[in-house]
C-alpha cells in the first residue's frame, strides 16, 4: 500500500510499505528523525486519508450506555478481531438505531487514531442493524422488556366508542392510507375527522408520531380544534425497516398511555409491530381500522326500521292485554243500577217523609215562641227595668264610698312618706348647721384624707352653696373646733 508520510523536516517521500532489515539503522543512517507526537499526527493523517469513508459490520461490544459527556464508547468484533468505535455526541442524537450490547450492526464512518493511547478506532456517524436477523432479534427484547412492564395488558385495553362523534388520525397526509381511510368512512358514516400529518418513516418519523398521540390527548374539550373521541394511527405497508418507527419504544408508550382509544393500522395483515400490543384493537390494514371505527349508516337505518317495528308490535300487544284485562274487570263489578238501587230507595223515602216533618217542626218552634211571647209583658219589662235601675244606684253608691275612702288612705300614706323623706333627707341635716362637701365633679367627700391642699371645694350650706379652696394639708393634723366665747354679763353699772 502506497503513502506519503510528512517528515519532521516537514519533506514528503514515496514509500512502500515492506519489513526492514533488522539492521536498517546502520543501512539508513540519514534516515530522518521523528518525534512520538510527530509520529502519531503522521500516523493518524495517513490512516483518515486512507479511509476517509468505511462501513464496518460487526457485534457491538463492550458498550454500557452514554457517557456523562454525550458520546458513546465500545467496540465492534467479529469471531477473529475487535476494533474500538466512538460515538460523538452529535451523531448520536441523529442516530435513528441507537447502540445496544451484542446487537449486530453495519457501522458507517472513518477511521482515525487515538494518539494518547496508540491505537486506531472508528469514529461511527450512521448505525444501522445488519439484516432483518438483528431487527428481529432487537424487537422481540424490547417485546419482552415492555411485556415486563405490564404494558400489553388487556386489562389497560379501552373499549372503543360505538359511534365516534370526531375522530383522530395519525398518518402521512400525502400518502394513499389516509385518502383510503376516509374514502371508507364516507361509504360506512361520514364523521368529522382531524389529521395530524407526521412522517412515518424516517429519521425523526418516530418522535413526530409519539408528539401526535400526545397533542391529541393534550387537546381541550370545546376547544377551537375537537377533541377526538377514537384515534387512528396508521400506516401503509413496507419492510421490517419501513415500520421501524412503530417499534420505537417513544411511539409505544405514548400509544400506552393515550387516555383516547387508539387503533393502530401499520402495514398489511402479516405485518406485526410493538404499537399494535399496546393498542386497544389492532386492524390488519387502514382501510378495516375506518370499518372498525364507526358501524355501517344503511344497516343502522334498518336495524332502526326493524326496532321500530318491533316495539310498535309490542306496544300494541301491550294495550290489546290492557284493554282484555279492563273488559274482564268491568265484568266482574255491578252495574250503576244495583249500586244505586238502595240510595234511590232511600232518597225516596226521605222525599215522602220531608213534608210532615216540616210542618211538625214549624208547629214546635211556633208553640215554643207563644210561650215566650206571653211571658213577655209590659209590666214584667217595668219591673225588670226598675230593678235594674236600683241595683244600678246602689253600686255606683258603693263605688263612690270606696273611692273616698281609697283616695284617704292613698293621702295618709303620702303624708307619711314625705314625713320620712324629710327626716331623712340631708337637707335637714344642714338646716341644723352643718354643710356638705363635695370636690368638683360633684361627688361627695366623707373624709380629711380626699381634701389635697390647692383643692378646689363645693361647700353646700341649707341656704346655698359656696366655692372654696383647701388651705394646707388636712391630712397632717386634725382641725380643732374653736372655743366657745362665754357671753358678756351684762352691764352693772358703777357703784361708785
Amino acid at each position: 500500500m502506497d503513502a506519503r508520510i510528512k517528515s519532521g523536516h516537514d519533506r514528503s517521500v514515496d514509500a512502500e510499505w515492506m519489513p526492514m532489515p533488522a539492521d536498517s539503522a546502520q543501512l539508513l543512517p540519514n534516515a530522518p528523525e521523528y518525534t512520538v507526537s510527530e509520529l502519531s499526527s503522521d500516523l493518524k493523517r495517513t490512516v483518515e486519508d486512507a479511509f476517509g469513508h468505511v462501513r464496518v459490520r460487526g457485534e457491538i461490544s463492550g458498550f454500557r450506555g452514554v457517557h456523562a459527556s454525550g458520546h458513546c464508547y465500545f467496540a465492534l468484533k467479529d469471531d477473529k478481531a475487535k476494533i474500538e468505535a466512538v460515538i460523538w455526541r452529535g451523531s448520536f442524537g441523529r442516530m435513528r438505531f441507537k447502540p445496544q450490547e451484542g446487537l449486530e450492526v453495519v457501522a458507517t464512518g472513518k477511521l482515525t487514531t487515538y494518539p494518547g493511547s496508540s491505537k486506531y478506532q472508528i469514529v461511527i456517524d450512521a448505525l444501522e442493524p445488519a439484516g432483518v436477523g438483528a431487527l428481529m432479534a432487537l424487537m422481540e427484547e424490547r417485546k419482552k422488556k415492555l411485556a415486563a412492564e405490564g404494558l400489553f395488558d388487556e386489562a389497560r385495553k379501552q373499549l372503543l366508542p360505538y359511534l365516534p362523534e370526531v375522530i383522530g388520525v395519525v398518518t402521512s397526509p400525502t400518502g394513499a392510507v389516509i385518502r383510503d381511510i376516509l374514502h371508507r368512512l364516507e361509504d360506512r358514516f361520514p364523521r368529522h375527522v382531524v389529521v395530524w400529518p407526521v412522517r412515518v418513516q424516517g429519521e425523526g418519523s418516530a418522535e413526530q408520531i409519539a408528539a401526535a398521540i400526545d397533542g391529541f390527548n393534550a387537546l381541550d374539550e370545546g376547544g377551537a380544534i375537537p377533541k377526538p373521541d377514537l384515534l387512528i394511527v396508521a400506516r401503509g405497508g413496507g419492510s421490517l425497516e419501513d415500520l421501524w418507527s412503530f417499534n420505537e419504544e417513544i411511539v409505544v408508550r405514548a400509544a400506552a398511555a393515550s387516555m383516547i382509544p387508539l387503533i393502530s393500522a401499520v402495514g398489511h395483515e402479516t405485518d406485526v409491530t410493538l404499537i399494535d400490543y399496546v393498542a386497544d384493537k389492532r386492524a390488519p390494514t387502514p382501510t378495516a381500522a375506518a370499518e372498525m371505527a364507526v358501524p355501517v349508516r344503511a344497516e343502522l337505518f334498518v336495524e332502526v326500521g326493524n326496532l321500530g317495528r318491533r316495539a310498535m308490535l309490542c306496544w300494541q300487544r301491550e294495550q290489546e292485554r290492557r284493554r282484555n284485562d279492563l273488559r274482564g274487570l268491568a265484568r266482574a263489578l255491578p252495574s250503576a243500577t244495583e249500586v244505586l238501587a238502595i240510595p234511590r230507595q232511600r232518597l225516596d223515602t226521605a222525599t215522602a217523609a220531608l213534608p210532615r216533618a216540616l210542618t211538625a217542626n214549624t208547629q214546635a218552634h211556633h208553640r215554643r215562641f207563644a210561650r215566650t211571647a206571653g211571658g213577655l209583658t209590659l209590666n214584667v219589662l217595668r219591673a225588670q227595668v226598675a230593678q235594674a235601675r236600683q241595683q244600678t244606684s246602689a253600686c255606683g253608691a258603693r263605688l263612690a264610698h270606696g273611692a273616698r275612702v281609697a283616695l284617704r288612705q292613698h293621702r295618709t300614706r303620702a303624708d307619711h312618706a314625705g314625713q320620712l323623706l324629710a327626716a331623712l333627707s340631708y337637707k335637714s341635716v344642714l338646716a341644723r348647721g352643718f354643710a356638705l362637701v363635695r370636690d368638683e365633679a360633684g361627688r361627695a367627700l366623707r373624709g380629711r384624707t380626699a381634701i389635697a391642699p390647692g383643692m378646689r371645694l363645693d361647700l353646700e350650706f341649707s341656704d346655698g352653696r359656696v366655692r372654696a379652696v383647701a388651705d394646707g394639708d388636712p391630712r397632717a393634723a386634725p382641725i380643732q373646733p374653736a372655743p366657745k366665747r362665754r357671753p358678756k354679763p351684762p352691764d352693772q353699772g358703777d357703784l361708785f
